[in-house]
């Protein structure tokens, strides 16, 4: 269903690969010509069962504006927005489920209140935004990351890896609105369950209790979120790539959208939808690791 519909879908996209590849001063007979080479006079429905047909079988095609193969184009930016995801998780993670928790012990003083104010701030200030912001501070005035995260031809995404700051801060400041925010609401219903204040009142020392109790029961949720953010921070990174110059998928996905790239199109977004579903199934499996009481059929 994913398939059908961004191909029927990017059907109704204006704009001609034709024109892009050969250019604007193209003669009309040397566009019909490339048009028929490249298989744009075929049927939208034959087209796609085509391309369906060869996708199943590990053939994504050719792209119809570079003229290399989808496959090779797809995996190694996919590679490279894996990286980018990665370091952002490792950056996000941790602080977000440490000052979730700390909100929580502190609720409704200074301490909870600056953190949602963090957290509010986060979600409400567009990606684009908070991008430029870090660029003019950490790259203009201070001039300690560079920034563009380019990365040079033959260059591996981890030789490059403090390029790759200011965009991972960039996402990390969405992330952490997400995730602090969902963490402070299950600690504070934990907090408030009746076992925590059974295992008080019991005389464990808080550290423990936190431990053994409020941070298990508390995570449960929060997993939810991290997994969903792994699809978007795979595939949904169109604005920090383009704003960065980070080849990665998301920035490629905008090309082929922008391009009228059918075949490439399909095989990003295929891509992504299947890094949703696997992230997602991670999700559920982490949950039986967190609470054992958990089941499936």
């Amino acid at each position: 269903m994913v398939s059908l519909g961004v191909f029927f879908v990017s059907e109704l996209l204006p704009g001609d690969v034709a024109i892009f590849i050969l250019g604007q001063q193209a003669t009309p007979e040397n566009l019909a010509v490339l048009r028929n080479q490249l298989g744009l006079n075929v049927p939208a429905p034959e087209r796609y069962i085509t391309w369906l047909l060869g996708f199943l079988h590990g053939d994504w095609g050719r792209s119809l504006a570079l003229q290399v193969p989808v496959t090779d184009l797809v995996l190694s930016r996919m590679a490279n927005s894996f990286v980018l995801a990665g370091l952002a998780l490792v950056i996000t993670v941790p602080l977000s489920i440490g000052f979730g928790l700390l909100a929580a012990l502190r609720q409704g003083q200074f301490t909870d209140r600056a953190i949602s104010l963090v957290g509010i701030s986060g979600l409400a200030i567009p990606e684009f935004v908070s991008g430029v912001l870090l660029i003019l501070l950490f790259s203009l005035t201070l001039h300690i990351a560079p920034a563009s995260a380019q990365i040079p031809l033959g260059a591996s995404p981890l030789s490059v890896l403090p390029a790759l700051i200011l965009p991972a801060l960039t996402l990390a400041l969405t992330l952490f609105a997400y995730i602090s925010r969902h963490t402070r609401a299950s600690a504070v219903e934990v907090l408030g369950s009746e076992y925590v204040r059974a295992a008080v009142l019991k005389g464990l020392p808080m550290p423990a209790v936190i431990g053994r109790h409020v941070v298990r029961n508390a995570l449960l949720p929060t997993v939810t979120v991290i997994g969903a953010q792994i699809g978007w921070l795979v595939g949904g990174l169109v604005v920090v790539e383009h704003l960065f110059g980070y080849p990665g998928l998301g920035d490629l996905l905008l090309f082929a959208a922008l391009n009228k790239d059918i075949p490439l199109l399909e095989a990003c977004v295929m891509v992504v939808a299947s890094v949703y579903m696997l992230a997602n199934l991670g999700a559920e499996l982490t949950y039986g690791v967190l609470n054992p009481r958990i089941r499936y059929a």
